[in-house]
């Protein structure tokens, strides 16, 4: 110890009488508790807060990471040639069926969501949907438009419950949605399944009515995928949120 640490360390312990000199301090810590493997909050919210602006500006097709209506058309396009083909080489008496999911593959709840700054409560979600405002996607209106005009029948299986079956029905006509062979609701003792086994379900009573469901269109795997699958599923994309 050189004289101005002795220096130093005698004003210490005059000062704090069991202070340790500067030359003796320790640099140990102590173990941490078990949980503080817990990720800390700080930086997850601003991961959140970045991917919240970058869903805005793939919306707004000002992202690196692509263009959401760019996108959605491209995928509506495949459906469409798809829809083309099968139509084609239709067998007789064949009953071909076009499946369309609602909420972000038929209609668009881009203005709600982004008000809420993508955070779900059901009861302001409710109320949107009852209000009937959502525009179509355009994509989505092509292929309807395009089965229509092939005679392949539409049936829109979506996992909104049957009460809001008016306002849902309204919303669709509205945005040129006029016609389907049938609206399929989630009841109220389909409420507690996931969608992917309510949706499965119910294509299983579509077959069961003697139809073959060649095109299935939704923005959730959970929309597209169990038994029976169609011929052929398109996937819409969704950063948004996710059901399974």
């Amino acid at each position: 110890m050189n004289l101005r640490q002795s220096f130093l360390c005698l004003s210490l312990l005059m000062v704090f009488p069991t202070a340790p000199c500067p030359a003796q301090r320790s640099h140990g810590t102590a173990p941490v508790a078990p949980s503080e493997s817990i990720p800390n909050l700080g930086p997850l919210l601003d991961r959140v807060n970045a991917l919240r602006s970058e869903l805005r500006e793939y919306h707004a097709c000002t992202c690196k990471c692509g263009c959401y209506a760019k996108d959605l058309d491209l995928q509506a396009d495949r459906a469409i040639a798809f829809l083309r083909t099968r139509a084609a080489r239709r067998r007789p008496n064949e009953k071909l069926a076009l499946v369309l999911d609602i909420d972000e593959t038929t209609l668009s709840n881009w203005d709600q969501m982004s008000t809420a700054n993508f955070e779900y409560n059901s009861k302001d979600f409710n109320a949107w949907v009852e209000s009937a405002q959502a525009p179509a996607i355009p994509g989505t209106l092509r292929v309807y438009s395009e089965a229509q005009r092939l005679g392949v029948s539409v049936f829109f299986l979506t996992g909104r419950s049957d009460s809001q079956r008016a306002s849902t029905e309204a919303n669709l006509r509205v945005r040129g949605f006029n016609t389907w062979q049938k609206l399929i609701m989630r009841s109220l003792e389909q409420k507690g399944l996931t969608a992917l086994s309510y949706k499965s379900a119910e294509r299983e009573k579509i077959v069961a009515a003697g139809y073959r469901i060649v095109l299935n269109i939704g923005d959730q795997w959970s929309d597209l995928r169990g038994n029976p699958e169609a011929e052929y599923s398109v996937k819409y994309p969704d950063p948004f949120y996710f059901i399974k």
